[in-house]
């Protein structure tokens, strides 16, 4: 089974940076998209940026400050957050929309346990 396990989230102050990673673990073949969303108290979960093979989307809130890679020998996910703002504070969450794996088997829509971004002086 496929688990995606996230890390780099932290405290950072207004002007920061941060870089979050997302690693996928399991006998994978290969995956489609990769995203991250992210979810403040009180508020539904949003779209970050999403990357698929040759393209990139970003939400309008994070572009110019925010850029989405991947890196498929690693099966890993990267977000790095450049100019941080209060507002940025949220949990923030990797998600696969599909994975094959060698086994010939399909999964879809699969999360991350979520990793905290606090943006405060």
């Amino acid at each position: 089974q496929v688990q995606l396990v996230e890390s780099g989230g932290g405290l950072v102050q207004p002007g920061g940076s941060l870089r979050l990673s997302c690693a996928a673990s399991g006998t994978i073949f290969s995956i489609r998209a990769m995203g991250w969303y992210r979810q403040a108290p009180g508020k539904q979960r949003e779209l970050v940026a999403v990357i698929t093979s040759g393209t990139t989307n970003y939400a309008d809130s994070v572009k110019g400050r925010f850029t989405i890679s991947r890196d498929n020998t690693k099966n890993t996910v990267y977000l790095q957050m450049n100019s941080l703002k209060p507002e940025d504070t949220a949990v923030y969450y990797c998600n696969v929309d599909r994975i094959s794996t060698y086994g010939g088997r399909y999964e879809y829509d699969l999360w991350g346990q979520g990793t905290q971004v606090t943006v405060s002086s």
